[in-house]
C-alpha cells in the first residue's frame, strides 16, 4: 500500500520511463514538480514557500489538506510535495482504513519527515478519526492494550510526519480535523489556456505531433479538468493512429470528440441527459437531487460530485432551496425554449437574491 519515493528528479523523462513501461499510462503523464505542474499558480506559489522553509528548519512540513472537485491534481501535488522535500511518500485511501489499528500500523512505519497521503479522507472511520487527532498535533498515538478491566492505555512517540489529505468533499470533514490542516489549499478548475499546454505536453509524451488550435479545442472541451484532458488526448491519439495522418489537427478532433459525444461546451450525453431528465419531467425544476439521481439511476454522490459542478460553474443549472432548475442559458442551450413558468420561478428567484444582497 505505501511508496516509497526520492526526491532528485535530474531527469524527469527518464523517471518516466522508468516509472512504466506503457507511456499512456496515466502515472506516466503526471508533472514530477512544482515547476513542470501546470495551473494553480497561487496555490504553487505558496506550496513551494511552505516546501523550501520546512527544508530550511530541517523539519516535517505542517499538515497540508488538499481540497477540490476531482481530477484538477490533488493526488499530484501530493506526491511532488514528497519528491520536492526529498522524503518518503506514503498513500493509502479513507475508506480503506477501516480499523484504527490498520492507521495505527501505517503512523508507527513512518520514517522521520515522510509524506502520508490519505485520499477520500473525508470518508475516515470515525474511531479511525480520533486516533488521528493526537498523532497531528503532539506526534502521538494513543492506544488502548487488552480489554474489560485489564485493558490499559499505551502512548507511543511517533516520528515527524506531514499528513496530506485529499477530498472531494471538504464540507463532510469534521471541524477537529480540518483545524488540524495548518495549510488548507482549495484547487480551482483550469482555464482552456491552461489545458491546452497540459494537453500539448500529454501529446509531446504520448509521441503524438499535434496542432496548437488542435490542442486547444480539447482543452476547451475538458470541462476544466485535466484528468478528463488527459483521457480525451488519449482518445483523439487512438483515432490519430487509425486515421494515418501524419499530425493531428482540428478536424481529426472535433471528429474524433463528437464520436466519444463530447460536445463543444465538453458536455457529454449524460450532461445532457441529466438536463433533459428536468425539463421533460419536472418542467425544467425545481426538482430534488435524490429525484433525479432515482430517475437517472445514478448515486446522489455521483451528481453532485461528477455532472452538477461544471454544469454549474458553465451557468447552465442552478442550485435553490427548492432543488435544481435549468437556467434560462441551460435552455438555449439545448436549443428549447423555457416555459413561462420556469422563468417566472427565475425571476423571483433572482429577485430574492438581489433584495438579500441589498439587506
Amino acid at each position: 500500500m505505501s511508496i516509497g519515493v526520492q526526491a532528485t528528479h535530474k531527469n524527469p523523462e527518464l523517471e518516466r520511463e522508468q516509472q512504466t513501461g506503457d507511456p499512456s499510462a496515466e502515472g506516466a503523464l503526471r508533472p514530477l514538480s512544482l515547476e513542470e505542474f501546470v495551473g494553480q499558480k497561487s496555490l504553487r506559489e505558496n506550496l513551494d514557500i511552505f516546501v523550501k522553509a520546512a527544508k530550511s528548519r530541517g523539519d516535517a512540513m505542517d499538515h497540508v489538506l488538499f481540497f477540490g472537485p476531482p481530477g484538477l491534481g490533488k493526488t499530484t501535488l501530493a506526491q511532488i510535495v514528497a519528491k520536492e522535500l526529498g522524503v518518503g511518500f506514503r498513500a493509502t485511501s479513507g475508506p480503506v482504513i477501516a480499523k484504527s489499528g490498520d492507521l495505527a500500523a501505517i503512523l508507527t512505519n513512518l520514517q522521520a519527515n515522510e509524506v502520508l497521503f490519505i485520499d477520500e479522507i473525508h470518508r475516515l472511520n470515525p474511531a479511525v478519526e480520533e486516533i488521528l487527532y493526537p498523532a497531528m498535533e503532539d506526534r502521538k498515538l494513543d492506544l488502548i492494550i487488552g480489554e474489560g478491566p485489564a485493558a490499559r492505555s499505551v502512548q507511543i512517540d511517533l516520528a515527524p510526519f506531514t499528513l496530506v489529505g485529499a477530498t472531494t468533499r471538504s464540507g463532510l470533514l469534521s471541524n477537529p480535523l480540518r483545524d488540524r490542516f495548518g495549510i488548507p489549499l482549495r484547487l480551482e478548475f483550469y482555464s482552456a489556456q491552461e489545458l491546452s499546454s497540459i494537453v500539448a505536453r500529454i501529446a509531446r509524451l504520448l509521441d503524438m505531433p499535434l496542432e496548437d488550435n488542435a490542442a486547444l479545442e480539447i482543452a476547451r472541451r475538458s470541462r476544466g479538468t485535466p484528468r478528463i484532458a488527459g483521457r480525451l488526448t488519449r482518445r483523439v491519439r487512438d483515432f490519430f493512429h487509425a486515421s494515418g495522418q501524419s499530425k493531428a489537427d482540428i478536424k481529426l478532433v472535433d471528429n474524433a470528440l463528437g464520436r466519444l459525444d463530447v460536445d463543444a461546451s465538453g458536455l457529454d450525453r449524460m450532461d445532457r441527459k441529466y438536463m433533459s431528465c428536468i425539463i421533460d419531467n419536472y418542467g425544467g425544476g425545481p426538482v430534488g437531487v435524490d429525484t433525479i439521481a432515482a430517475v437517472l439511476s445514478e448515486g446522489r454522490d455521483m451528481i453532485e460530485d461528477v455532472i452538477e459542478p461544471y454544469l454549474m460553474q458553465q451557468g447552465f443549472v442552478q442550485r435553490t432551496p427548492r432543488g435544481r432548475m435549468i437556467s434560462l442559458k441551460g435552455f438555449e442551450y439545448l436549443g428549447i425554449k423555457a416555459p413561462k413558468q420556469g422563468i417566472e420561478q427565475m425571476n423571483l428567484l433572482d429577485n430574492s437574491v438581489n433584495d438579500s444582497g441589498d439587506k
